[in-house]
């Protein structure tokens, strides 16, 4: 039957110098970022402590007012009568 003919495939250049450079990536300045990943989840890690204790402390710190305040009243409410 016919079938088509599929071009010739062109030959890959000779000379791999200056595509090998293209190809590989450019060395970092710096360091690698991999140790950073434990530094910065940390820093994560301890502000949600931080925030949680934080919290806490606000909760218990209106607890302590409002009882304050209830034990007030009923102390006035006893002098009174």
């Amino acid at each position: 039957m016919l079938r088509p003919k599929l071009p010739d495939i062109p030959a890959p250049p000779t000379t791999l110098g200056t595509y090998q450079q293209s190809q590989t990536p450019a060395p970092s300045a710096g360091r690698p970022l991999t140790p950073y990943v434990g530094a910065v989840a940390a820093v994560v890690v301890v502000g949600i402590v931080l925030t949680a204790l934080l919290a806490a402390l606000a909760v218990s710190a209106v607890s302590v007012a409002v009882a304050a305040v209830v034990l007030r009243s009923l102390v006035n409410g006893a002098h009174r009568r």
